[in-house]
Protein backbone atom coordinates (compact mmCIF):
# COMPACT_ATOMS: atom_id res chain seq x y z
CA UNK A 1 0.00 0.00 0.00
CA UNK A 2 1.40 3.61 -0.72
CA UNK A 3 2.22 5.24 2.39
CA UNK A 4 3.50 2.22 4.44
CA UNK A 5 5.85 2.28 5.68
CA UNK A 6 6.38 6.10 6.45
CA UNK A 7 9.11 8.11 7.56
CA UNK A 8 8.48 11.61 8.78
CA UNK A 9 11.32 14.12 9.70
CA UNK A 10 10.58 17.53 10.86
CA UNK A 11 13.64 18.86 8.50
CA UNK A 12 15.74 16.75 6.23
CA UNK A 13 17.37 18.52 2.82
CA UNK A 14 15.11 16.86 -0.05
CA UNK A 15 12.93 13.93 0.83
CA UNK A 16 13.97 12.56 -2.63
CA UNK A 17 17.58 11.93 -1.47
CA UNK A 18 16.53 10.58 1.48
CA UNK A 19 13.57 8.54 -0.04
CA UNK A 20 16.64 7.11 -2.66
CA UNK A 21 18.95 6.52 0.23
CA UNK A 22 16.06 3.82 1.51
CA UNK A 23 15.40 2.45 -1.56
CA UNK A 24 18.66 1.61 -2.51
CA UNK A 25 18.96 -0.13 0.75
CA UNK A 26 16.11 -2.10 0.18
CA UNK A 27 12.96 -0.13 1.06
CA UNK A 28 9.51 -1.69 -0.16
CA UNK A 29 7.02 -0.51 -2.28
CA UNK A 30 4.56 2.82 -1.20
CA UNK A 31 7.90 3.60 1.11
CA UNK A 32 7.33 7.03 1.90
CA UNK A 33 9.31 9.86 3.50
CA UNK A 34 7.30 13.38 4.28
CA UNK A 35 9.16 16.58 5.89
CA UNK A 36 8.00 19.06 7.56
CA UNK A 37 10.66 21.23 6.45
CA UNK A 38 13.01 20.78 3.13
CA UNK A 39 16.23 23.02 2.86
CA UNK A 40 17.41 21.79 -0.24
CA UNK A 41 14.24 20.43 -2.04
CA UNK A 42 14.82 20.29 -6.10
CA UNK A 43 13.03 20.43 -9.05
CA UNK A 44 13.53 19.42 -12.51
CA UNK A 45 16.69 20.70 -14.17
CA UNK A 46 18.39 20.99 -10.68
CA UNK A 47 16.09 24.07 -9.83
CA UNK A 48 15.60 24.55 -6.21
CA UNK A 49 12.02 23.70 -4.78
CA UNK A 50 11.00 26.64 -2.94
CA UNK A 51 8.21 26.52 -0.16
CA UNK A 52 7.75 27.70 3.48
CA UNK A 53 8.10 25.24 6.14
CA UNK A 54 4.60 23.98 7.43
CA UNK A 55 2.52 25.09 4.52
CA UNK A 56 3.27 22.82 1.76
CA UNK A 57 3.59 19.04 1.00
CA UNK A 58 6.58 17.51 0.76
CA UNK A 59 6.59 13.77 -0.11
CA UNK A 60 8.13 10.79 -1.85
CA UNK A 61 7.24 7.40 -2.96
CA UNK A 62 9.44 4.67 -3.40
CA UNK A 63 7.95 2.38 -6.53
CA UNK A 64 9.10 -1.03 -7.87
CA UNK A 65 6.18 -1.35 -9.81
CA UNK A 66 5.84 1.70 -12.63
CA UNK A 67 6.05 2.61 -15.97
CA UNK A 68 6.88 5.36 -18.57
CA UNK A 69 3.87 7.43 -17.49
CA UNK A 70 4.91 7.55 -13.62
CA UNK A 71 5.68 11.67 -13.74
CA UNK A 72 2.40 12.58 -15.60
CA UNK A 73 -0.01 9.99 -13.39
CA UNK A 74 1.67 11.61 -10.35
CA UNK A 75 0.71 14.90 -11.74
CA UNK A 76 -3.13 13.72 -12.44
CA UNK A 77 -3.20 12.85 -8.69
CA UNK A 78 -2.26 16.03 -7.79
CA UNK A 79 -5.20 17.61 -10.08
CA UNK A 80 -7.38 15.02 -8.74
CA UNK A 81 -7.23 16.48 -5.50
CA UNK A 82 -6.62 20.14 -6.38
CA UNK A 83 -10.27 20.26 -7.72
CA UNK A 84 -12.10 20.00 -11.71
CA UNK A 85 -9.74 23.77 -12.55
CA UNK A 86 -6.46 21.96 -11.84
CA UNK A 87 -4.30 21.36 -15.83
CA UNK A 88 -1.51 19.00 -15.85
CA UNK A 89 1.60 20.99 -17.39
CA UNK A 90 3.69 18.47 -19.34
CA UNK A 91 5.78 16.34 -18.24
CA UNK A 92 5.66 17.56 -14.08
CA UNK A 93 3.87 20.42 -13.55
CA UNK A 94 0.25 21.23 -11.84
CA UNK A 95 -1.85 24.55 -12.78
CA UNK A 96 -4.45 26.13 -11.45
CA UNK A 97 -5.72 29.11 -12.98
CA UNK A 98 -2.64 29.30 -14.75
CA UNK A 99 0.06 29.01 -11.27
CA UNK A 100 2.35 26.31 -10.50
CA UNK A 101 0.75 24.97 -7.27
CA UNK A 102 2.48 21.62 -7.37
CA UNK A 103 5.36 19.76 -8.80
CA UNK A 104 6.66 15.98 -9.52
CA UNK A 105 10.19 15.10 -9.64
CA UNK A 106 11.08 11.10 -10.12
CA UNK A 107 14.44 9.69 -10.25
CA UNK A 108 15.35 6.12 -9.69
CA UNK A 109 17.95 3.31 -11.08
CA UNK A 110 15.99 1.11 -13.75
CA UNK A 111 18.57 -1.49 -13.16
CA UNK A 112 18.04 -1.87 -9.46
CA UNK A 113 14.48 -2.25 -9.92
CA UNK A 114 12.94 1.22 -8.40
CA UNK A 115 11.68 4.47 -8.58
CA UNK A 116 11.28 7.78 -5.90
CA UNK A 117 8.22 9.86 -6.99
CA UNK A 118 8.80 13.26 -5.09
CA UNK A 119 5.43 15.59 -5.21
CA UNK A 120 5.52 18.85 -3.41
CA UNK A 121 2.29 20.43 -3.44
CA UNK A 122 1.60 24.07 -2.60
CA UNK A 123 -1.25 23.17 0.28
CA UNK A 124 -1.90 26.84 2.51
CA UNK A 125 0.80 28.26 0.70
CA UNK A 126 0.07 32.23 0.26
CA UNK A 127 1.35 35.10 -2.30
CA UNK A 128 3.28 36.65 0.57
CA UNK A 129 5.39 33.47 1.55
CA UNK A 130 7.05 33.07 -2.03
CA UNK A 131 10.06 35.01 -3.25
CA UNK A 132 9.12 37.91 -5.50
CA UNK A 133 10.32 36.16 -8.54
CA UNK A 134 7.38 33.53 -7.99
CA UNK A 135 4.72 35.35 -7.35
CA UNK A 136 3.43 35.71 -10.79
CA UNK A 137 3.79 32.05 -11.43
CA UNK A 138 3.44 30.63 -8.17
CA UNK A 139 0.07 29.96 -6.41
CA UNK A 140 -1.72 27.49 -3.78
CA UNK A 141 -4.67 25.51 -2.73
CA UNK A 142 -5.88 28.02 -0.52
CA UNK A 143 -5.95 25.80 2.00
CA UNK A 144 -4.74 25.83 5.77
CA UNK A 145 -1.64 23.99 7.70
CA UNK A 146 -3.81 21.85 9.62
CA UNK A 147 -4.99 20.43 5.83
CA UNK A 148 -1.80 19.22 5.39
CA UNK A 149 -2.17 15.76 6.37
CA UNK A 150 -5.44 15.21 5.93
CA UNK A 151 -4.35 16.41 1.82
CA UNK A 152 -1.25 13.72 1.74
CA UNK A 153 -4.22 10.69 2.87
CA UNK A 154 -6.13 11.87 -0.31
CA UNK A 155 -3.35 12.21 -2.66
CA UNK A 156 -1.72 8.94 -1.35
CA UNK A 157 -4.89 7.18 -2.60
CA UNK A 158 -5.33 9.17 -5.40
CA UNK A 159 -1.85 8.31 -6.47
CA UNK A 160 -2.35 4.61 -5.52
CA UNK A 161 -5.64 4.46 -8.05
CA UNK A 162 -4.07 6.32 -11.11
CA UNK A 163 -0.73 3.82 -10.83
CA UNK A 164 -3.41 0.95 -11.05
CA UNK A 165 -5.52 1.94 -13.62
CA UNK A 166 -4.63 1.80 -17.51
CA UNK A 167 -2.25 3.28 -19.42
CA UNK A 168 -4.87 3.82 -21.64
CA UNK A 169 -7.62 5.66 -19.15
CA UNK A 170 -4.62 7.58 -17.89
CA UNK A 171 -4.47 9.16 -21.17
CA UNK A 172 -7.54 10.03 -21.52
CA UNK A 173 -7.31 11.64 -18.11
CA UNK A 174 -4.94 13.69 -18.93
CA UNK A 175 -5.98 14.84 -22.45
CA UNK A 176 -8.90 16.02 -20.80
CA UNK A 177 -6.44 17.90 -18.19
CA UNK A 178 -3.64 19.21 -20.53
CA UNK A 179 -2.59 22.61 -19.83
CA UNK A 180 -0.41 22.78 -23.04
CA UNK A 181 -2.97 21.53 -26.05
CA UNK A 182 -3.88 24.11 -28.97
CA UNK A 183 -1.16 26.98 -27.02
CA UNK A 184 2.06 27.99 -28.63
CA UNK A 185 5.35 26.76 -26.71
CA UNK A 186 8.48 26.48 -27.01
CA UNK A 187 11.52 24.34 -25.86
CA UNK A 188 15.46 23.68 -26.68
CA UNK A 189 14.71 22.41 -30.12
CA UNK A 190 12.09 24.89 -31.49
CA UNK A 191 8.91 26.32 -30.88
CA UNK A 192 4.68 25.42 -32.30
CA UNK A 193 1.46 24.83 -31.64
CA UNK A 194 1.10 22.05 -29.02
CA UNK A 195 -0.46 19.12 -30.07
CA UNK A 196 -2.03 17.47 -26.86
CA UNK A 197 -0.32 14.04 -25.71
CA UNK A 198 -0.06 10.58 -27.46
CA UNK A 199 -0.57 7.44 -26.19
CA UNK A 200 3.30 7.09 -25.02
CA UNK A 201 3.12 10.10 -23.10
CA UNK A 202 4.77 12.37 -24.94
CA UNK A 203 3.97 15.78 -26.32
CA UNK A 204 2.82 16.68 -30.11
CA UNK A 205 3.90 19.95 -31.07
CA UNK A 206 4.02 20.21 -34.93
CA UNK A 207 6.19 16.87 -36.20
CA UNK A 208 7.72 16.50 -33.35
CA UNK A 209 7.26 13.91 -30.07
CA UNK A 210 8.80 15.26 -26.84
CA UNK A 211 9.50 12.41 -24.34
CA UNK A 212 11.22 14.80 -22.04
CA UNK A 213 12.47 18.45 -21.56
CA UNK A 214 11.72 21.49 -20.07
CA UNK A 215 8.20 22.96 -21.96
CA UNK A 216 7.30 26.41 -21.45
CA UNK A 217 4.00 28.59 -22.76
CA UNK A 218 4.37 31.06 -25.04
Amino acid sequence: MIGRPRLHLRSVGSTNERARELAAAGAPHGALVTATEQTAGRGRQGRAWVAPPGRALAASVVLRDHDALLSLRAGLAVADIAGPGARVKWPNDVLVEGRKVAGVLVEGRPQEGWAVCGIGVNVAVREEDLPPELRVTAGGLGREPADLEPILHELLAALEARLREPAAVTVIALRVRDALRGNPVRWSGGFGVAGGIDDQGRLMVGGERLDSGEVHLI
